[in-house]
């Protein structure tokens, strides 16, 4: 196991991902926990987090810390969050999921883990949940809205200045019938209003005409 060259916290194994499990013995979805030298590892699928997936792909902004707080818009059942959760060990995660059935499950993960806290909420009214989230580090956002980048933006006032936003844009939930890169190109003029772009990563293979953004607050 060899440390990633972006974070001391990621580890590489056999070209694999993985995280220092926060709650040893404990999966989150399907994967495989390995032991070594007396701490044990999570194995981080591609196929199942966009982060993995630009990180393979040359993900080069990576300011997450072992003290970093998070908002993570669309946290769904909390794969990607549960290894962010691993990263940030004395950070905290604010996890907003709208779906019931799917947060459910993001419920049960956030009760083994100390770091995560669970929000049944809408993200495109950051107002509903203005009450509870402090200012973060970084928002990470995967949300297949339309009007995404305006979400984005929206929840930009929990950002810290000069924080870092991460957003996984899904061409075909923008627009079905055009091209992946005409819709790319139009989300990134559209964050440029708000945000200082470091890096652009296709995802694919791991994800089909998916992109991910990353910028920092102006």
């Amino acid at each position: 196991m060899k440390a990633h060259s972006v974070s001391s916290d990621i580890f590489v194994e056999e070209d694999w991902l993985h995280t220092r499990n926060l709650v040893p013995g404990e999966r989150v979805y399907t994967e495989k926990l390995v032991e070594e030298g007396g701490v044990e590892y999570r194995s981080w699928n591609p196929y199942k987090s966009k982060l993995a997936a630009g990180l393979l792909n040359g993900l080069q902004t990576f300011p997450f810390g072992v003290d970093t707080t998070v908002l993570y818009l669309g946290a769904a059942s909390g794969t990607t969050a549960s290894h962010i959760s691993d990263i940030c060990s004395k950070g905290l995660l604010f996890c907003v999921e709208f779906s019931p059935r799917t947060a459910r499950e993001l419920v049960y993960t956030c009760e083994k883990r100390k770091n995560m806290l669970p929000l049944l909420k809408d993200a495109s009214q950051p107002e509903t949940y203005a009450d509870v989230v402090t200012q973060v580090d970084i928002i990470y956002q995967d949300i297949a809205q339309p009007n995404q980048s305006e979400i984005l933006e929206r929840n930009c006032v929990f950002l810290k200045e000069k924080g870092y936003a991460f957003i996984c844009i899904k061409s075909r939930s923008i627009d079905v019938a055009a091209e992946p890169a005409s819709v790319f190109k139009k989300e990134v003029k559209l964050l440029r209003t708000f945000l200082d772009i470091q890096e652009r990563i296709p995802l694919d293979p791991y994800e089909r005409d998916h992109l991910m953004v990353v910028g920092r607050r102006m």
